[in-house]
């Protein structure tokens, strides 16, 4: 690939974009966003780009569908300014969980999510552990996604003894994914079969598939929103026999009153990585916050210079 690496960060997350560029050893490209009275915004890029690799850094986080819009005027913007290449970096997926059609006369809006990066002008995707592994396969344009597994068991294993802990899966569908923590990690893993009626956010655990008595259960989900999942997961582990109980995720949406839910929850800490920004007033003693600024640099290297970023799974 020829021509500079430029990096953009949007509005939603600027501080994962300040933390890559300086992986890179790069200062930000230059833009701003203004917001008029009417809603409407309008987006600058306020330097050359002509013939660059430009990398957009934006997850899907609140407002989610103004970081959106941005996102695609923001390309449409590097499109028309010439720019040679252009990656939509999301380290979290907009509406990931719409993957399917599961009920007539709905929208599998996670195609149209693909769909709208490619005609706003994106070359390219980057994103990181995907709900729906099969996201993935709705674009028609080159689409990686890193997985933060390698930087969650590093930290575990040195930041716990975990001789007596075992992994556990919030509900069936978790299962495959906390297999692979499980073999990283050499630990035995659990699953709690959860039930959930209707749109509501109540999930109820029913079942327990595997032995957790005795144990230091971990809970790992790739993302926690309302908290309702973590959180009756919890409850129940506890109920048959687990002495303590902490989870891992990956995407901190924390949405609702899940910080308040955490907080006064049996659950002993919390650790997540920074694909979303989490606010002062939700960062809790209970969580932990791990970078992923180091990989996506790496990411965004071997992209740009063409080489495989298979290298960076381990």
């Amino acid at each position: 690939m020829t021509g500079d690496i430029k990096i953009i960060g949007g509005t939603a997350h600027p501080q994962l974009a300040r933390d890559v560029s300086a992986h890179l050893g790069l200062d930000l490209c230059q833009s701003s966003v203004v917001r008029f009275s009417n809603e409407n915004m309008m987006v600058q890029i306020e330097e050359n780009v002509r013939e660059a690799d430009v990398f957009v850094i934006q997850p899907s986080c609140a407002p989610v569908s103004d970081g959106l819009v941005e996102l695609l005027i923001t390309i449409d913007a590097l499109k028309h300014a010439s720019a040679r290449r252009i990656t939509a970096v999301l380290p979290y997926f907009p509406y990931a969980r719409s993957d399917k059609k599961d009920r007539p006369r709905i929208s599998i809006t996670a195609r149209l999510m693909a769909d709208l990066l490619e005609t706003a002008g994106a070359n390219r995707v980057l994103t990181m552990d995907l709900h729906s592994p099969q996201v993935q396969g709705f674009f028609r344009i080159p689409a990686d996604q890193l997985l933060a597994t390698p930087i969650v068991c590093d930290y575990l294993s040195n930041h716990r003894d975990l001789t007596d802990y075992v992994l556990v899966a919030g509900d069936v569908g978790e299962s495959k994914d906390v297999g692979a923590y499980a073999n990283r990690l050499n630990l035995p893993m659990a699953i709690v079969d959860k039930r959930r009626d209707g749109d509501d956010e109540n999930a109820r655990a029913t079942n327990l598939i595997g032995d957790v008595e005795g144990k230091k259960a971990l809970i790992i989900d790739d993302e926690i929103a309302s908290g309702g999942t973590m959180i009756e997961a919890t409850r129940f582990v506890l109920e048959r026999g687990a002495q303590s109980v902490e989870a891992a995720t990956i995407h901190p949406v924390l949405s609702g009153k899940a910080v308040d839910r955490i907080a006064s929850s049996p659950l002993s800490s919390l650790v997540v990585t920074d694909t979303i920004p989490i606010a002062p007033e939700k960062r809790i003693d209970k969580i932990e916050v791990l970078s992923v600024a180091s990989l996506f640099a790496e990411a965004i290297k071997a992209i740009h210079d063409g080489s495989s970023i298979s290298s960076l799974f381990r």
